[in-house]
């Protein structure tokens, strides 16, 4: 029997007026560099902005999180009482994002219904996490999300559409068009436009054959802000989340291994380990530290043995620390620091995600990342979720 598609229209809101100041890269970017989120600030100044109504996770830790907390949940409702908002009914949107080496990458932001989401062990909805759902993770961002009158995806939903019939035969042609703007920091630049009803049917039903006939089907993967969506089904149970989905066939949809660095650690110490713990595979592994580079070669998935080498390494050396990072560049500059060592490796491919994990479930936690930091999603829709 077919399942009923857990995506639909939405009542979307969007600034009137300042995309440019308005739009902000997804939250769990640049956890490592503050100097970054100095860089937003300084652009942004007092313009309306969703990095007023968003926490950075470099943020997260701070002493002062609370009152960040309070101010977002304040600031959200000074935006809706100053009618900076314009509300767009039955929505969807079709979003085209320039990314900074020019190629575009299509997608369409509505809602989900979270009863057809699960990040349960072993549970098979059509919504499926691609990575391991860390539990910690989640009271965090519920204390960021139970006050807030208004949520802000970046959320992306993955479909594997290799005949690219559900968003790419959407044409912006004679289309009513929202926003057309450049992204701060060399993000690229985004237009959306507004999406009629007898198109929203048409890509429906699309997704209607996607999904096909048959039992316990994968229609959407969680590519990005998977705790994100679970903190949207831990507040909201079997409501409504916004999201975009996007093909994961779009040729300009980049898979890259998310990679790790090691702080407060001996760098020479940690590679004499780990070439004990890996003293031959099929798989590389490069290391980089102020005081060299080198690799060594490991079986399995890179991001699952390696981070069981890491957890335990950590375990028994109090004041290490890791952290997840976005692209090769911030990487080397983070793994030259005193005390720290980075880890570069391969990952898995787009053609392989799917299939994995109707076969084994979620990947191991932070395996791969859609595009570098500046190509990932920036927070601009939003929708109201209390009143």
């Amino acid at each position: 029997m077919p399942i009923k598609i857990p995506f639909e229209a939405a009542d979307i809101l969007l600034p009137a007026a300042g995309f440019e100041k308005w739009a902000t890269i997804a939250c769990d970017q640049f956890t490592s560099e503050p100097e970054y989120w100095r860089e937003v600030e300084n652009e942004v100044s007092d313009a309306p902005s969703c990095l007023r109504i968003t926490l950075p996770e470099v943020y997260l830790t701070e002493p002062d999180v609370g009152a960040r907390i309070e101010s977002i949940n304040r600031t959200m409702n000074e935006y809706l009482d100053e009618g900076i908002f314009k509300e767009y009914k039955n929505a969807m949107i079709l979003v085209e994002r320039t990314l900074a080496d020019g190629r575009t990458r299509r997608g369409v932001v509505g809602a989900v219904r979270l009863d057809s989401y699960s990040f349960e062990a072993g549970a098979k909805p059509p919504i499926r996490p691609t990575e391991g759902t860390v539990l910690s993770r989640i009271p965090p961002r519920v204390k960021i999300r139970e006050n807030a009158p208004l949520e802000l995806p970046h959320v992306m939903l993955l479909i594997d559409d290799r005949e690219r019939s559900v968003i790419e035969s959407i044409s912006s042609k004679g289309l009513e068009k929202l926003y057309d703007f450049s992204l701060m920091l060399g993000g690229g630049s985004l237009r959306g436009w507004l999406i009629p009803e007898k198109e929203q049917k048409r890509l429906t039903d699309a997704l209607q054959a996607l999904a096909g006939d048959g039992d316990e089907p994968l229609l959407f993967a969680v590519g990005d802000g998977n705790h994100s969506l679970a903190t949207a089904k831990s507040c909201a149970g079997d409501g409504l989340a916004l999201v975009e989905i996007v093909n994961i066939h779009d040729p300009a949809l980049d898979f890259e291994p998310i990679y790790r660095v090691m702080f407060g650690v001996n760098p020479a110490d940690v590679v004499a380990k780990a070439e004990k713990a890996f003293p031959s595979g099929n798989r590389r592994v490069s290391w980089i530290s102020a005081e060299g580079e080198g690799s060594f070669f490991a079986d399995g998935l890179e991001s699952k043995v390696l981070q069981d080498f890491i957890d335990s390494y950590i375990e028994t050396h109090p004041g290490a620390e890791v952290d997840y990072i976005h692209g090769r560049d911030s990487l080397e500059v983070l793994a030259k620091r005193e005390n720290a060592i980075g880890f570069l490796f391969g990952g898995i491919t787009k053609e392989e995600l799917f299939p994995y994990v109707k076969q084994n479930g979620p990947l191991p936690r932070k395996t791969f990342s859609m595009g570098e930091a500046r190509d990932k999603r920036y927070y601009m829709e939003a929708r109201r979720i209390k009143r």
